[in-house]
């Protein structure tokens, strides 16, 4: 498999005009299971149906990432629908460093079976686009984790 990188985004990147849904969610670990139900259901009510699963798989890694690497106690989703696009945007106030992409995955005999690391690969095979944006120039105070869907597929 490819490396994977994300390319820079504007900062911070946002889709053409949508409507826009939020919600604080707590950093536990439910929060992964909160926010998906969340995304579907945003994406249901707005008409996307087809691209739920798909959105809520990628939520589901981006908040799982947020979890399992930040100390805070909530995090905020915010997603942006129109009827070209979906952007989902994960957002933390821990202003550490931005997630990196994992190194390439080797397969056959040797691999190691190693389940972690493989969120973004999933993120970056299945959304149109990615990537990630700090807040606050030289001393970041927060920073979000962004994916957008395409409506018509990629």
């Amino acid at each position: 498999m490819p490396p994977v990188t994300a390319p820079p985004a504007p900062a911070p990147y946002l889709p053409r005009r949508g409507e826009r849904y939020r919600l604080v969610a707590p950093n536990t670990p439910t929060a992964p299971e909160i926010v998906r139900d969340f995304v579907a259901t945003v994406l249901w009510a707005t008409g996307h149906p087809r691209l739920v699963d798909d959105a809520r798989l990628c939520a589901s890694e981006v908040v799982s990432n947020a979890y399992c690497h930040t100390h805070l106690p909530q995090i905020r989703v915010e997603v942006t629908v129109n009827r070209m696009q979906v952007t989902v945007y994960v957002t933390d106030d821990e202003p550490g460093r931005l997630p990196a992409p994992p190194p390439p995955r080797t397969t056959g005999p040797d691999a190691v079976a190693d389940e972690g690391g493989r969120g973004l690969l999933l993120v970056d095979g299945i959304a149109a686009r990615w990537g990630t944006t700090a807040y606050g120039d030289r001393s970041p105070h927060s920073k979000t984790v962004w994916f957008t869907l395409a409506a018509s597929g990629r």
